[in-house]
């Protein structure tokens, strides 16, 4: 989970790599109106995001066994929607400051997330809470280190 820019698929597909786990990115479970809104300069709402959250719970629902999703799951309410289907989700939240998230998103052209649209996303995420199983862990570091860190931490609490 994370911002845009915060390396999500980067991360999410060498994670799921590690694990010999399936992969998907939830970019590619948006409906049309979803990019096009968000192509010209628009936030998603609630409402865009319901459905989305829904195919991508189903989704992880339908992979019992294991499976890694680069999803921003900005909210708690976006995480709990996601819960809903896959009781045992464990997150990643890919955390940075917005300088170091701003570089990194400038150097990815061709997204549909324009950059213009950075700031509300650190607006609307909500970090992890007490009582949500996940890590957040510093994006300003190379792959394999923050996998670490993360595989690191779920073993830890979960041994």
């Amino acid at each position: 989970m994370g911002v845009s820019g915060s390396g999500k698929s980067t991360v999410g597909a060498a994670l799921a790599q590690r694990l010999r786990v399936p992969f998907a990115d939830a970019d590619d479970f948006h409906p049309q109106a979803n990019i096009d809104k968000m192509s010209a300069g628009e936030a998603l709402n609630d409402d865009d995001r319901r459905p989305w959250l829904e195919l991508i719970g189903s989704w992880l629902a339908n992979h019992p066994d294991g499976a890694v999703m680069s999803c921003s799951a900005l909210k708690r309410a976006y995480r709990d929607q996601l819960r809903n289907h896959c009781a045992d989700i464990e997150f990643l939240h890919l955390s940075g400051s917005p300088e170091v998230i701003g570089r990194r998103q400038a150097s990815r052209p061709g997204h549909f997330m324009p950059a213009s649209l950075l700031a509300s996303q650190f607006d609307t995420l909500e970090p992890l809470e007490p009582g949500e199983r996940g890590v957040a862990i510093d994006v300003d570091r190379g792959i394999d280190a923050i996998i670490d860190d993360y595989l690191a931490a779920v073993n830890q609490k979960n041994p």
